[in-house]
C-alpha cells in the first residue's frame, strides 16, 4: 500500500446523525439513526485470507494491543457523544475487519450500557473491511436480513464490500427498510472507478424501486460511504437521490446531504470538503404519510473541535488514525 493510499484512507473520522419520529398510533416517539466510517477499525491479528498488512504489529504503524484499544476509546466516545439523548437506537458502520472488533467495540464501558446487537457478515473484499449495522432489541426487531453482493459484469474480478439489508420493524408499529453501504472507492482514478459505483447505484435503484412499487410509501433509508459527491452521476441521475424541493414526489428517493454539500460542507477533506458520507431516505419518510417521519430535512454531520486538527497552513479536517508510519493519539 502506497503513502498516498494511506492518505486517501485515513482520513474518515466524521460521523452522521438523523432524528426520527414515530407517530404511528400516536405514540409520537423519537429516535436516531447514525452512520460512521470508523477508519480500518482492524485487530492486530494476520488474516491471510486478506491484506491486513497495514495493521499489524510489525507494520509501518505498528498496529499493537495499545493503539487498536485506544482507537477502540476513541471511536466509542465519538459514538457515544453524538446524540445527547442517548446512543442511536440504529448504528450503520463501515470499514470493520470483522465481527470481533465489532464486539470489542460495542463491549467498551461508552456503549456496553445499551445492549446493542450485531447484523454483520464478512464481505468478499480483498482488504477485509465491511459494513455493519448496530440496533437496539428494545427499539429495532430484524425481520429479514440480507447481504448484496454488487455483480460487475465489466470486471468480474472487482471485490468489494456487501450491501447490507435489513428490514425491521421499529417500536413494534412501523416498518422500515435499511440500507448500508461502502461502495467501490476511487483508488485508480476517479473516472476509471466511476462504473462501479453506477453499477452499484443501479443494483440499489432495482431494489428500492421494487419496494416501492409492493410497498407505495414504504419508508427506506439509505446511508454509508458512498464514495461519490451527492451531485456526481451514480447518486443524481443513477440512484436518482434527489434534492428536497417543494412538492416533493410520491415514492421517490431524497438526498438529505445534497444541500450542504453544495454549501461547501463535507465529510472527507483532501484538498478541499467532499460529501461522501451521506442519507437518502424516501418520501414517506420526509411527509410521515407510514408512520416514520425525520424530523430534519438535513443530516447532522457531526463535527466536534476535538475531533478535528488544523495543520499549520490551512482548514481544520478530520483527524486521522495514521498517515504512512504516523499515528495520531487524538481525542485525549
Amino acid at each position: 500500500m502506497t503513502m498516498k493510499r494511506d492518505l486517501l484512507t485515513f482520513i474518515f473520522a466524521i460521523a452522521f446523525i438523523l432524528a426520527i419520529s414515530s407517530c404511528a398510533k400516536k405514540t409520537n416517539t423519537t429516535f436516531s439513526f447514525a452512520f460512521y466510517n470508523v477508519e480500518n477499525l482492524f485487530d492486530t491479528i494476520d488474516n491471510a485470507d486478506v491484506i491486513d498488512e497495514s495493521y499489524l504489529p510489525d507494520s509501518k504503524v505498528a498496529w499493537n494491543t495499545e493503539r487498536y484499544n485506544h482507537k477502540l476509546e476513541n471511536m466509542s466516545k465519538v459514538m457515544k457523544s453524538i446524540d445527547s439523548t442517548g446512543l442511536p437506537a440504529l448504528f450503520g458502520l463501515c470499514e470493520v475487519e470483522n465481527l470481533s472488533v465489532i464486539e470489542d467495540l460495542i463491549k467498551h464501558s461508552n456503549l456496553s450500557s445499551t445492549g446493542y446487537k450485531i447484523i454483520h457478515k464478512d464481505s468478499p473484499d480483498e482488504r477485509g473491511i465491511d459494513v455493519a449495522l448496530l440496533y437496539n432489541p428494545f427499539v429495532y426487531k430484524p425481520i429479514t436480513t440480507s447481504f448484496i453482493k454488487p455483480i460487475f459484469h465489466d470486471d468480474s474480478t472487482v471485490l468489494t464490500r456487501d450491501i447490507l439489508y435489513s428490514k425491521g420493524v421499529v417500536n413494534k408499529s412501523d416498518t422500515i427498510h435499511v440500507f448500508i453501504n461502502h461502495w467501490v472507492s476511487r483508488w485508480g482514478g476517479q473516472e476509471q472507478t466511476e462504473p462501479h459505483r453506477i453499477q452499484i447505484a443501479k443494483t440499489i435503484k432495482h431494489i428500492t424501486d421494487s419496494i416501492l412499487n409492493a410497498i407505495p410509501n414504504a419508508n427506506i433509508i439509505i446511508a454509508g460511504d458512498l464514495n461519490d459527491n451527492p451531485t456526481d452521476t451514480s447518486i443524481y441521475n443513477v440512484l436518482q437521490a434527489n434534492e428536497i424541493t417543494q412538492p416533493i414526489k410520491d415514492n421517490s428517493l431524497y438526498n438529505l446531504s445534497i444541500k450542504q454539500f453544495k454549501n461547501g460542507g463535507g465529510s472527507l477533506y483532501y484538498n478541499s470538503w467532499d460529501m461522501f458520507d451521506q442519507i437518502i431516505v424516501s418520501t414517506s419518510m420526509l411527509d410521515g404519510k407510514n408512520g416514520l417521519k425525520v424530523n430534519s430535512t438535513d443530516q447532522v454531520v457531526y463535527k466536534e473541535d476535538w475531533m478535528l486538527y488544523k495543520p499549520k497552513n490551512g482548514e481544520a479536517r478530520p483527524s486521522r488514525t495514521a498517515s504512512g508510519k504516523n499515528y495520531f493519539w487524538w481525542v485525549q
